[in-house]
């Protein structure tokens, strides 16, 4: 009944139990025998996604399952909990039926199944679906990649894209930012006890200076009071119901456009030559999922009181947005900031216009590591 609840939003059109699925996946046996066996442990799911319509299913191959086993060997121990199994597999089932030819070089944020409990993201958690140096890759939780090796096999209720890794079921924007090296961003939440309210936004769009930009303005880190701290940070986040801010939706606004922040006060958004910029910081890194939305990475730390700060775009680093800072050597806040698992995060360009297209400058995490931050994000939202 529980399996049955979770997955009721797959049942588009519900009609005759069919075997096509299940003929499909003992016809490709050769690639698909692991994620076979694991939906045997779950035939509610099975008999679900065989009368669900219009779907996509991202199939890890048992080269994928393979990878994942030999370095984490607790990972079948994991898989055998239902309710985690369950939320792993809704995470690799687009509402949707995607070809491989609708993957472009213009990210396509798709919506998956998996939703509440596990996810805090009007429509269901998103992965992201880009063509790049003409290979179809889908970008998970932590921006982990995984490349499609098979695309476009059909079945009764849509098609079925083999993939060359398990997707990362995205974790909170906490454990996002100190486990992708954010720690004097989780540091600083810490402190003045934004964390816990950060992960609990719906639709979150979230800022994130590097641990270099808060180095920048380091000797005004500590004269700010908690207040101050909080205020600035606060600053950083966006959160419009049922809008979460990806790179494509910020691309496509006037330029430039002021959005507002959880705090009520204007950020403006520029995009120049391909790059986008918040006021005066440059987006890094764009579109990390989180368990309830997106975090850009960025190269300074917005001043809420310097809120017409502009960027220099020819410039590789922009000017701290405080005045008369210097900066230090040790990130701040990051005292008693502790990973869990090392994630970096792959770097794609934003669009056709980004110059120096390329392909993906992604290190896997081990997979371990990306086991456990996959129970971790589900656990935690239990």
């Amino acid at each position: 009944m529980y399996l049955s609840r979770l997955f009721l939003p797959l049942v588009f059109t519900v009609h005759v139990s069919s075997e096509a699925l299940g003929s499909v996946l003992t016809a490709s046996s050769a690639s698909l025998s692991t994620l076979s066996s694991l939906l045997a442990g779950v035939p509610d799911v099975v008999q679900l996604l065989s009368t669900a319509r219009n779907i996509t299913i991202l199939a890890p191959s048992n080269n994928a399952f393979t990878k994942l086993l030999a370095r984490n060997p607790r990972a079948a121990e994991l898989m055998q909990n239902p309710r985690l199994l369950t939320g792993v597999l809704q995470y690799h089932v687009l509402a949707g039926r995607v070809p491989a030819s609708e993957f472009s070089t213009t990210p396509k944020f798709m919506p998956t199944m998996l939703t509440a409990p596990f996810a805090n993201v009007t429509g269901g958690q998103r992965v992201e679906l880009a063509r790049v140096n003409e290979t179809s890759m889908i970008f998970s939780g932590y921006k982990q990649s995984a490349m499609v090796t098979t695309a476009d096999v059909e079945f009764d209720g849509g098609l079925i894209h083999i993939i060359d890794t398990v997707l990362t079921v995205p974790a909170t924007p906490g454990s996002t930012a100190v486990n992708t090296g954010l720690t004097s961003l989780a540091g600083a939440l810490q402190r003045v006890q934004l964390l816990d309210g950060l992960n609990l936004l719906t639709d979150a769009t979230i800022f994130a200076p590097s641990n270099d930009a808060f180095e920048a303005i380091g000797s005004a880190l500590n004269t700010l009071s908690l207040n101050d701290l909080s205020s600035i940070l606060g600053y950083h986040v966006l959160a419009t119901p049922g809008q979460v801010r990806f790179s494509t939706d910020l691309l496509v606004l006037d330029n430039p456009r002021n959005l507002t922040s959880i705090q009520g006060q204007n950020i403006t958004i520029r995009r120049e030559n391909g790059q986008l910029f918040v006021n005066s910081a440059r987006v890094l890194i764009a579109d990390i999922l989180t368990t309830n939305g997106v975090v850009h990475v960025i190269d300074n730390v917005l001043n809420p009181l310097n809120a017409s700060a502009t960027p220099i775009p020819s410039a590789t680093t922009q000017a701290p947005a405080f005045s008369g800072v210097s900066s230090v050597i040790d990130s701040p806040f990051t005292s008693g900031i502790v990973p869990t698992a090392t994630f970096i995060p792959a770097t794609v360009p934003l669009s056709n216009s980004a110059p120096g297209a390329g392909a993906p400058l992604a290190s896997k995490a081990p997979y371990m590591a990306i086991m456990v931050a996959a129970v971790m994000a589900l656990v935690a939202s239990l």
